[in-house]
């Protein structure tokens, strides 16, 4: 019944569509390998960003933090009276050596105060399992859930912690999730360690009589209302905490969890949009070739369909109905694919990112984007031959095209001829009469390479920057952080220690580097002139002495503050005793982690005003000992935070390793559908154009071998000759995709290429190849030829 009402051109689209079933699937798969990485790519933006705007306002993360020495409880009522503060809340926030049962080696702890009764007003946090502390009870906390899952803890476990020289063992009683610890690094780290960072809560009064701070605060969380200018809210905050040590008050975009998940959505957009137009400007390319090809096979139909009384319009919306229905069947795909990987996405966006919930969910606005991009591209693509066979005249189009002219080809005319065979000279011909077509092919297969190349060479640069930053640069065992500020004698201390082979002390000073309309909150490292453990590195990873004078800085920090050797820049300290300096920059060094500015550290001293100060200690120690180190260290009570640097290696790895190697099995299976789609096309219209001519070769006694050879071997030139365009085209897209997606302030990834990552990517591409021309060998291999000598050119 539904055959019975399709117009006869409707019926004529659904006839070629099966007809040509194999390069339309081809074609629906590029295409819908675009619309896939779009929708996944920007539902999992989407959906990351709806999560964090509902958690942040459900409970009410803080617009700005107030760091201080130690300020008193009646100072609150002055910043809430700043003109934009909404609210206030003030509270304790220090940093601690864990013992953890079962772990031989210290892990770090944070611990926050709540208030006795009720919820935080600011930051509050999600009970997950168990209750609150109760008041009066000062060893009952609340921990974080990464940490509890990652010992395999309940409620009632136990733990104990170094708070402010004392050991005590606190009993976890609840459970909770944070909107401020989304991504959690402790001090130092550079990706989290929930087995060796906890987060725990404690009573207000429990911690303040710890710290001596009844009736004060060391932090103050501030609200914004909605039309507050957080610039002037900040410098009236830091004129206020001034006389109370305050460290400089920041906003959100230094707040280091907040930070590093605005960077995962940074890169989610930029990749949304480098590599879905790939897709869809080959997906275009091989359309028009298809369409290009039916319109010449079909000129005697046009001129037919023009003669019984159809329209020029007519014969054009026919081939575009064409178009749009084998778009539409690979942007349904493309968005269902898109839909399944986006949900896999997010169930592994849930192994870094801590939110009580994420669910991906795409706006429909992004399927309605992948299906208006992909229509348009289909459009674009195919245009040009639609336009040709609707204003084809039907005196013209009932006449066979003329025959293909042949001539020697340029290469035939280089080679001896001695060296080229009669089936190789076909081959050659062919591809020198039909130069605009295999240079698309060879564009196309290119584009595959490329794109594996420019996918899967994070892995290479990760492995570099491993190497340089925890191998060459960082080349402690370990990092001993104190807590706060420490007369060089504590270095001593440490030398004394277990199993202690060598120890260099470093001080992080927290200051506002500012150069004209430009400024940014960093911290100074003051290290030793010729440092042989933490050492600075160079371009060449030549190691950096510091200067005498002045101040050193990373690369993007440089390029942040527009700053240039030799400029001054005004150093706002935002701890001790606050002074304002002026410094040169007496050095720019190349640094792919973080944002870096480094002093020598006798300089630093003198400038701070504040004698043989340090802040920790880099560690090299005998892994013999490490057990008593170990013991020794939690036992401490000046070490506020232990960093290990094999886990931390190993944590690194593992992150990258897990998050990339997804990334390239999909782009693998993505660029595998490019060189498909185009092999696979460029051998089906070849051998629809020449048919008749392998047919009359197996009659003249050509072999099976040989008439296949003529047209595969064609296929396997121009994939040969892809290779080169192929990795130049890959590493270009390399430098784009790093220079977009992997450059923000947390880290940048170098582009470095690995060979194997070349031959990986040449041999995926050649491996679809292959199976492409297996698929057309067989037609070669069954041509019916007495059918095929029948069909009238």
């Amino acid at each position: 019944m539904f055959h019975t009402l399709l117009h006869p051109l409707d019926k004529k689209v659904l006839r070629e569509l099966w007809r040509v079933r194999g390069q339309a699937l081809a074609i629906a798969a590029v295409i819908g390998a675009g619309v896939a990485v779009l929708v996944m790519m920007y539902g999992m933006l989407a959906s990351l960003d709806a999560t964090r705007a509902a958690y942040y306002e459900r409970y009410r993360f803080a617009d700005i933090w107030v760091p201080v020495k130690r300020a008193p409880e009646n100072l609150k009522a002055d910043i809430a009276r700043i003109n934009g503060v909404a609210s206030v809340e003030t509270r304790i926030f220090v940093d601690v050596t864990l013992d953890v049962p079962g772990m031989v080696e210290p892990a770090t702890g944070r611990m926050i105060s709540i208030p006795e009764a009720g919820r935080p007003a600011i930051n509050d946090v999600v009970l997950r399992a168990g209750r609150w502390p109760e008041p009066n009870h000062p060893r009952e906390v609340l921990a974080d859930q990464s940490f509890m899952d990652a010992h395999g803890f309940k409620p009632g476990s136990e733990v104990a912690a170094i708070i402010n020289g004392r050991k005590r063992t606190l009993t976890v009683v609840g459970v909770v999730l944070s909107p401020e610890f989304v991504y959690a690094i402790a001090p130092g780290e550079l990706m989290p360690d929930a087995k060796r960072f906890g987060i725990l809560w404690m009573n207000r009064d429990a911690l303040a009589a710890a710290y001596d701070l009844d009736g004060a605060f060391n932090e103050a969380l501030i609200r914004l209302l909605r039309d507050a200018n957080r610039s002037d809210v900040t410098d009236e905050v830091d004129s206020l905490t001034d006389r109370y040590g305050g460290g400089g008050a920041y906003d959100r975009d230094d707040q280091i969890s907040d930070a590093f998940l605005t960077s995962e959505m940074d890169q989610l957009r930029n990749f949304g949009a480098v590599l879905p137009p790939i897709f869809l400007v080959v997906a275009a390319f091989l359309l028009n070739v298809v369409i290009g090809r039916m319109i010449e096979t079909e000129r005697e139909q046009i001129g037919l369909l023009k003669a019984f009384g159809y329209s020029n319009w007519a014969v054009g919306v026919h081939y575009l109905k064409f178009v749009g229905v084998l778009t539409g069947i690979g942007v349904f795909a493309g968005i269902a694919g898109g839909a399944w990987m986006g949900r896999g996405m997010a169930g592994m966006y849930t192994e870094y990112f801590k939110f009580p919930f994420l669910y991906y969910k795409a706006d429909p606005a992004v399927f309605a984007l992948g299906a208006g991009i992909s229509v348009l591209a289909a459009v674009v693509g195919t245009l040009a031959a639609v336009r040709r066979a609707a204003l084809l005249p039907p005196a013209v189009a009932m006449r066979p095209a003329p025959p293909t002219r042949y001539g020697q080809a340029l290469i035939e005319k280089i080679l001896p001829r001695r060296m080229t065979d009669q089936p190789t000279r076909m081959i050659l011909r062919h591809i020198g009469r039909w130069p605009v077509r295999s240079g698309m092919t060879v564009t196309g297969i290119s584009v595959a390479i490329g794109l594996l190349i420019g996918s899967s060479f994070a892995l290479d640069s990760m492995d570099f920057m491993i190497d340089v930053n925890f191998f060459q640069a960082e080349r402690q065992t370990m990092t001993v952080i104190f807590e706060g500020p420490r007369h060089y004698d504590a270095v001593r201390a440490v030398d004394g220690l277990p199993g202690i082979m060598a120890t260099e002390p470093f001080r992080m000073v927290g200051v506002r580097l500012v150069k004209g309309p430009r400024e940014k909150r960093v911290s100074i490292t003051g290290l030793v002139q010729e440092p042989q453990i933490s050492r600075v590195l160079d371009a060449d990873q030549q190691p950096v002495v510091l200067p005498q004078s002045g101040v050193l800085l990373s690369d993007y920090l440089a390029r942040l503050l527009d700053a240039r050797e030799g400029d001054v820049l005004t150093v706002e300290v935002l701890e001790g005793r606050r002074p304002v300096l002026s410094l040169p920059v007496t050095r720019i060094v190349e640094s792919y982690i973080g944002l870096n500015a480094y002093m020598h550290l006798p300089v630093l001293n003198a400038v701070m005003q504040e004698g043989h100060a340090v802040s920790g200690a880099y560690i090299l120690n005998d892994s013999a000992y490490q057990d008593a180190l170990y013991r020794e260290l939690k036992d401490t009570p000046a070490v506020a935070g232990v960093t290990l640097q094999r886990k931390a290696v190993q944590t690194f790895r593992d992150t990258v390793d897990e998050s990339f190697s997804t990334m390239v099995i999909f782009n693998a299976v993505f660029a595998g559908f490019i060189a498909i789609g185009v092999v696979y096309n460029a051998a089906r219209i070849s051998l629809a154009e020449r048919a008749r001519e392998l047919a009359s070769l197996r009659v003249l006694g050509f072999s099976r071998a040989e008439v296949a050879y003529i047209l595969l071997g064609e296929l396997a030139l121009l994939t040969v000759l892809a290779l080169l365009p192929g990795c130049l085209f890959g590493f270009g897209l390399a430098h784009l995709i790093g220079t977009l997606g992997m450059e923000t302030e947390l880290f940048r990834v170098p582009v470095i290429i690995a060979p194997s990552t070349y031959g990986f990517s040449i041999l995926v591409v050649l491996a679809a190849s292959f199976v492409s021309s297996l698929i057309v060998g067989r037609r070669v291999a069954r041509l019916d030829l007495i059918s095929v000598l029948k069909t009238r050119d």
